[in-house]
């Protein structure tokens, strides 16, 4: 994520603390990243659960200043479909950030546990993610790094939102080169951030268009072994509607995902344009059940592993069912690419090519 035109912080907001575990109880490691750790725990006064994001202060020697300036803007974000950041404390060597915690697991999970689903349902889903993309977009924010694997449900409800998870903590230089610089996950990446041009929020328009048609195929719009050619498919907005898995879909919905994976920034939808299009605004996405089709691609397309640096959704719920139930459940599994979908083609590579000095997963 990165803010287009940066602001100064004082450091005022943090709490100082000597020992965390004082007002946390920690129970257990949700995810490990290069610099930091995600911890489940509850606070003590309240017996509330959250995320806690801990970064030892070695990392960000040289940086302070920046990430100052970048969790002072995060901590001003406040969006019903994006996970907040409640809290930071400090102590002499670690910087903690309190998180909400989200406990419904991943998208993906749950459109393949559902026995229906259809494009009215895929409609709801992106006009949340547009919706809160359009919140950080107002601000000056672009989220650079869009994917499935960054959209959690917020509880395990049947009627469960749909949340943001994952932001990345990068300079902020005002109008400064960074938003030239490559980041994002392959797959996933617009084309002119693989042009390595200067480019702004319609890189996330761009992802956006491209969560939509893997939520109504199963499969990703780009993919090939070698990363070379991946990027010159993207380069060249080299995508089809592939029939038999699209035959079924809506012109509507296709026309949707055309104005947002539109190879020329300029033209492209913005998320406002976006959400009033007739597939997110009118009635125009179908109510036919698409569910075998798009969940055999997505089983076959989007496999499981055993690792993950990202923050870990089922651990969550794994936590939670052995605090209410007493039990444990087996180890969580978590998304990565794997097997070939039609026409030889399998989910972009997972691992997000971060050029932000920290990864808030």
């Amino acid at each position: 994520m990165a803010k287009e035109n940066g602001q100064s912080g004082d450091g005022s907001w943090k709490k100082h603390v000597e020992d965390i575990k004082k007002i946390f109880d920690f129970k257990e490691v949700l995810g490990t990243g290069a610099f930091s750790e995600v911890v489940m725990a509850q606070e003590k006064a309240t017996e509330k659960m959250v995320a806690i994001k801990c970064i030892p202060k070695k990392a960000l020697k040289g940086k302070e200043t920046s990430i100052e300036n970048e969790i002072a803007v995060l901590r001003r974000i406040k969006h019903e479909n994006i996970v907040a950041l409640e809290d930071i404390y400090e102590s002499s060597n670690y910087l903690y950030l309190i998180m909400q915690l989200v406990s419904g697991g991943e998208l993906f999970d749950r459109i393949v546990e559902k026995g229906f689903y259809t494009e009215m349902d895929a409609s709801r889903l992106i006009r949340q993610v547009l919706d809160a993309v359009n919140y950080l977009h107002s601000m000056g924010i672009v989220h650079r790094d869009l994917k499935p694997e960054n959209l959690l449900y917020f509880s395990p409800d049947d009627e469960s939102k749909i949340m943001i998870s994952d932001f990345g903590l990068s300079k902020m230089e005002g109008t400064g080169d960074v938003m030239a610089t490559a980041c994002g996950t392959p797959g996933y990446v617009a084309p002119e951030v693989l042009a390595q041009k200067p480019y702004s929020k319609a890189v996330d328009c761009w992802s956006i268009g491209v969560i939509a048609y893997i939520l109504l195929c199963g499969y990703p719009p780009f993919y090939d072994e070698n990363d070379s050619k991946l990027f010159e498919q993207i380069l060249k907005a080299d995508y089809e509607f592939d029939a038999p898995y699209w035959d079924d879909i809506s012109d509507s919905a296709k026309d949707f995902i055309s104005r947002l994976m539109e190879k020329n920034p300029e033209k492209r939808f913005t998320c406002d344009q976006a959400l009033q299009h007739p597939w997110i605004a009118g009635d125009t996405a179908l109510c036919k059940n698409i569910h075998e089709s798009v969940s055999r691609q997505m089983r076959k397309n989007f496999a499981k592993s055993k690792w993950r640096q990202a923050f870990n959704a089922t651990a969550v719920i794994r936590h939670m069912r052995r605090l209410q139930l007493g039990t444990s459940f087996g180890s969580s599994n978590i998304h990565t690419g794997a097997t070939s979908g039609p026409q030889s083609r399998a989910p972009a590579k997972s691992q997000s090519v971060d050029c932000a000095p920290l990864s808030l997963k």
